[in-house]
């Protein structure tokens, strides 16, 4: 398929090879050419005020892909083929600029606009257009493509594409290992205080029963997964926090520990396993080259995988860094408040860098759920939790997008306060995703 456009543009390059080949599966070449569009007699799109050939698709562009820099866009909703559109223009054979739309949604480009921080001190949903529009829980621009796609093959009749299959990508942030064990002498007489003095007698008695070796850990979940994943066929990704101090939000196992050590090593044998930067390496840098460096240590291999520990990052620096460190995948984009397609996308994307202007080798994995947010934000029991995985996966699944989600190996463990979780995570596998694989 030929895609014109008048001038070269890095902007226009990246979304419509994200939008046309990514998502829509079709194979374009873009040409610049007046000429060479006109003469073409093949299936082609015009991405102009005018529509050159008369036999192309026609999309009339709203000028944001033509700008430099970062401006206040003014932004109109209506309504198209059952979705919210933006960037109305008066195209031939769509009513708005879907190259436009798809490209501010993708590029996050409202977040380098000044905004409103949450109390963690990170971009809030409230600020996003998804959010003040009532799209935030649908992977909007996978339904534009969807619709894109069915126009294009009712124009072009036999017009070849690729068809994409949804999948399901699990993933677990090792935020604390375990609850009690190896936590070191001070820790655990903390510990041991804290239970003392809010009468915390079954904990007490648990936390004896674990360090002496009568019990399992109640947060050492890790065979349970294991079978779960052997019998889905599931390979899944751990994030460890490795920071080198227990402090603020950074409460972990010690990463010099040898048992945790023991812990990486055998889960990078079999499952991928990146870093999950600690919150204190967002106010000091050099933190993130060294649980790098550690992680590398005890895997023995490369690591350039991440999440942010409580999603904490700020566009465009912090991607930079990831950049810097050899992060070459990035598992962050969504919120730590709600859940919800925060790209507005349920595909892997290559980040570009707006101030830079310019496609980095920096891949996002946009998740749309996590369990932490439906516990502790939302106050979903866990049958409402399985319901919004539900609707997550119907989405998902209608417009051929990968399904990502957060977990935490405590949401697993038979404490009262996460009752029902594992059995919601294993009925969701069993029930809905075990028929999509």
């Amino acid at each position: 398929m030929l895609v014109y456009f008048k001038s070269p543009s890095p902007r226009f390059e990246y979304i419509s090879r994200f939008l046309l080949e990514t998502l829509c599966g079709f194979d374009i070449i873009i040409t610049y050419s007046k000429e060479s569009f006109i003469s073409f007699e093949g299936p082609s799109i015009c991405y102009g005020e005018e529509q050159l050939n008369h036999r192309s698709f026609h999309i009339s562009p709203s000028g944001l892909l033509s700008e430099r820099g970062i401006h206040q866009q003014q932004i109109k909703i209506e309504g198209w083929r059952g979705n919210k559109v933006f960037f109305l223009t008066n195209g031939n054979d769509i009513p708005f600029d879907i190259f436009s739309a798809s490209f501010f949604l993708l590029s996050r480009y409202e977040e380098y606009l000044p905004y409103n921080k949450d109390s963690y001190g990170r971009y809030s949903h409230l600020n996003s257009l998804a959010a003040k529009e009532d799209f935030l829980n649908l992977p909007m621009i996978n339904c534009w493509a969807m619709e894109l796609r069915r126009l294009m093959t009712r124009k072009f009749p036999g017009l070849f594409f690729h068809k994409r299959t949804f999948s399901f990508l699990p993933s677990y942030d090792i935020d604390m290992a375990w609850t009690y064990r190896t936590k070191g002498a001070m820790r655990t007489l903390a510990g041991f205080t804290r239970s003392l003095v809010k009468g915390q007698w079954k904990q007490i008695a648990k936390r004896i029963d674990v360090i002496t070796g009568k019990s399992n850990d109640p947060y050492d979940v890790y065979e349970w997964l294991d079978a779960l994943h052997l019998k889905y066929s599931l390979k899944p990704f751990y994030f460890f926090l490795l920071a080198d101090s227990a402090m603020g939000y950074d409460t972990n196992i010690d990463p010099k520990r040898k048992e945790m050590k023991d812990l990486i090593s055998y889960h990078s044998l079999g499952y991928h396993v990146g870093i999950h930067p600690s919150w204190q390496s967002g106010d000091k840098p050099e933190l993130l080259e060294k649980e790098i460096k550690l992680l590398r240590t005890i895997t023995g291999s490369n690591v350039t995988l991440s999440r942010f520990h409580y999603l904490r990052f700020c566009l465009p620096q912090d991607f930079r860094k990831l950049i810097s460190a050899g992060i070459r995948d990035d598992f962050s984009m969504g919120y730590g408040e709600i859940n919800g397609f925060r790209a507005s996308v349920a595909t892997p994307f290559p980040w570009y860098d707006l101030e830079m202007e310019s496609v980095t080798d920096l891949i996002i994995h946009p998740f749309c759920w996590m369990d932490a947010n439906s516990h502790y934000e939302l106050k979903h029991t866990p049958a409402q939790a399985y319901l919004e995985l539900k609707s997550f996966h119907d989405i998902i699944k209608r417009t051929e997008g990968e399904m990502s989600i957060i977990s935490h190996n405590s949401f697993f463990s038979e404490e009262p306060e996460f009752e029902g979780w594992k059995e919601v995570y294993e009925i969701f596998l069993n029930e809905i995703v075990y028929w999509d694989l």
